[in-house]
């Protein structure tokens, strides 16, 4: 399977479709509990990653937001 991810590409061998939690697992993304996925530019609702599909030719981001200040 072939995606775009974080504007680079990516090969996963023997897939041609997974789920989002899957495809984390597979890419061995860092801090996947705190990951925001924006699959084909529209962001994910984690509590849909159990059922969103990503295929080959998807582009996806993968954000971290994160917290400062003084």
């Amino acid at each position: 399977m072939q995606l775009t991810v974080n504007g680079k590409p990516a090969t996963i061998e023997g897939k041609e479709s997974l789920a989002v939690p899957a495809l984390l697992d597979e890419l061995k993304v860092k801090d996947a509990l705190y990951v925001t996925v924006e699959l084909n530019g529209e962001v994910l609702d984690r509590a849909d990653f159990d059922t969103t599909i990503v295929k080959g030719g998807d582009t996806l981001e993968f954000l971290y937001f994160m917290g400062g200040g003084r």
